[in-house]
Parts: C-alpha cells; sequence; structure tokens
C-alpha cells in the first residue's frame, strides 16, 4: 500500500457516501482500513489518483 501511496498525487478515500480527499503525504495508512482493519475496497490506481473504498461519484471521475 504504501508503493501505492508513493505514486500517488491525489487519494480518494470512500466510506459509504462520504468521501475525502487527501495528499499522499497526509495520508494515514489507518484512514485507509474499515472496522475489521483490512483495506477498504476496491483500491484503484487511475494514472496518479488512488481511490480506496467505493463511492459511485468518485468511481466516476476516474
Amino acid at each position: 500500500m504504501r508503493a501505492l501511496l508513493a505514486t500517488a498525487e491525489r487519494v480518494i478515500v470512500a466510506r459509504g457516501r462520504s468521501r475525502r480527499d487527501l495528499s499522499p503525504a497526509e495520508t494515514e495508512l489507518d484512514a485507509l482500513k474499515g472496522p475489521t482493519g483490512k483495506y477498504r475496497a476496491p483500491i484503484v490506481l487511475a494514472g496518479t489518483t488512488l481511490l480506496v473504498g467505493f463511492n459511485a461519484e468518485a468511481l466516476a471521475e476516474l
């Protein structure tokens, strides 16, 4: 996951209907995890944007 963050210029963390746009420098790995402690799905790297979690609007932007 750190390697994906290193290549991304923008990180979108989706949790249901909410989403947060972050820079890779301010993103902590715990912010990418769900309530079970595993990384949220899906994890999509599109160009320089990393999407973690499902949000229909964010996915359409990619």
